[in-house]
């Protein structure tokens, strides 16, 4: 690698790190943000810049002058254990951080682990039948598994040289695969979060905004643990009203326009479209065409639009294949692919959106948890005989959740299984389809979240073929349209 030749001014590149171990994080992030006032290197500021100092700076700058992008310098990373499954997805609501949870796929379960809402110890009604339900899909839960592996042992044999221990091994996640369905989003469970002080503030702010007491607790001790490492940076971190408004008028809003019987279990169950494209760019091959040319000419927008407008299709697809055939299968296609945006309706169950919203640089809006739907059972459970174990199980999740959300909608959430199906807004652009559709439609992604994938996928390339026509899967389905050797 060449060094840049720096002797007219007596300076040399340096690359090297500030040490976490010497530095707190509030001092390292006020040593990145005075290189924009100071003139020497980051070691030198930093060796000036005590504990005193770094709290003194972000209280006149971050928040006394809404420098706030000064926070971002400032990482934490939390361990949070025993949350539900509900709340760890209200946590994860955060595009920019990085979260790393305990795996239903690959984890069995113990009984008990669930949350028991706080909201229900003034109905002792209706926390015993919660307790009952929960307790029920917890039992129901071990022994699908034992079912379910005793079916596989017959029907899947033991492959030559393969280890009993790798066996048992092979055939437990395809089990628990299965039988998660069953758990409901009380489940408890363990995330790492990994943030930074910007990014966690925002995410406070929004537990404690929240109508669900676990949530509120949840940012409450977020925010006492965060202070122990950034205490000025997330000094300020408290309830939004607007956040709480908001989310309180539009349930009101809704119930105005929503008809009783559009409440009622079962009432979506013959909807089993997996997706639904809403609206999509009319005009995608020339916007992506444009910016394609764009990138490296010197015209404005407008100029190199009505260039590309002239043209004729078979010249305007030959600029994005010149732009796309070199495209390997890990790479990722350049920005300009963000201006073709497509919007869906996603009809999935829990267990894939708990997936699903792993990919959080796209915008995805979900209903709330209910069992309205319908639900879906795994093949496994079918073929091992264990339909009506399991459909026990979403009967008095059914009538628990009526029950409770006579109380509370929000608290009956908690029962709703990793087998009902949620319906979720999605806008993605042409990048990110890419992105989602190598991961999400390989054979090795989990079914319940392989096959609305699919559906979409099949519904964009229909729209738009030649925009996908240098995709790279890892498996490509039957009716894919282009050449796949």
């Amino acid at each position: 690698m060449s060094t840049p030749d720096t002797r007219s001014v007596g300076l040399r590149r340096r690359v090297y790190p500030l040490d976490a171990r010497k530095l707190s994080e509030e001092q390292i992030a006020v040593a990145f943000a005075m290189t924009s006032r100071r003139p020497e290197p980051f070691d030198v500021i930093a060796e000036q810049v005590s504990q005193e100092k770094a709290a003194d700076f972000h209280e006149r700058w971050v928040l006394g002058y809404g420098h706030a992008s000064v926070a971002e310098h400032a990482v934490v990373h939390l361990a949070v254990e025993n949350v539900s499954r509900l709340a760890c997805d209200a946590l994860e609501d955060n595009r920019l951080a990085s979260y790393t949870e305990k795996s239903s796929r690959y984890q069995v379960l113990p009984e008990g682990s669930y949350y028991f809402p706080a909201e229900l110890n003034a109905q002792p009604g209706l926390g015993e039948e919660y307790r009952r339900v929960c307790d029920h899909l917890f039992r129901s839960y071990h022994q699908i598994i034992d079912g379910c592996m005793a079916h596989l042992r017959q029907v899947d044999r033991r492959l030559e040289k393969e280890r009993e221990s790798a066996y048992n091994m092979r055939l437990s996640r395809i089990a628990t695969d299965h039988c998660r369905a069953i758990l409901p989003a009380a489940t408890l469970t363990n995330v790492g979060v990994t943030a930074n002080a910007r990014m966690l503030e925002h995410a406070i702010s929004k537990l404690l905004s929240s109508e669900l007491a676990e949530e509120r607790d949840l940012g409450i001790e977020i925010r006492d643990q965060g202070r122990e490492i950034t205490p000025t940076l997330i000094k300020y971190a408290e309830e939004n009203p607007y956040l709480r408004q908001t989310a309180q008028r539009q349930q009101e809003l809704s119930a105005e326009i929503e008809s009783p019987r559009e409440g009622l279990p079962g009432n979506g169950k013959t909807d089993q479209v997996s997706a639904r494209l809403l609206a999509w760019d009319s005009q995608a091959e020339e916007k992506l065409a444009t910016a394609l040319l764009y990138q490296q000419s010197g015209m404005d927008y407008e100029t190199v639009r009505q260039k590309v407008a002239a043209m004729d299709s078979a010249q305007r697809q030959g600029i994005i294949d010149a732009c796309t055939e070199s495209l390997g299968p890990h790479d990722a296609p350049g920005r300009e692919f963000e201006l073709v945006n497509y919007t869906f309706e996603f009809l999935m169950d829990y267990g894939a959106y708990r997936e699903f919203k792993r990919h959080r640089m796209l915008s995805y809006i979900p209903q709330p948890l209910t069992v309205v739907n319908g639900h879906s059972t795994p093949g496994v459970i079918a073929e091992a005989g264990l339909t009506d174990d399991f459909q026990t199980g979403m009967a008095l999740v059914e009538q628990g959740f009526q029950n409770i959300a006579e109380f509370s909608p929000l608290v009956a959430q908690y029962l709703v299984t990793h087998a009902h199906y949620r319906r979720v807004l999605v806008q993605m652009n042409l990048r990110e389809c890419y992105h989602l559709f190598k991961l999400r439609t390989s054979k090795l992604a989990h079914f319940a979240i392989r096959e609305p994938i699919l559906e979409a996928m099949k519904l964009v390339v229909d729209v738009h073929p030649q925009l996908f026509r240098h995709l790279r899967l890892r498996d490509y389905p039957d009716w894919w349209p282009f050449p796949t050797a």
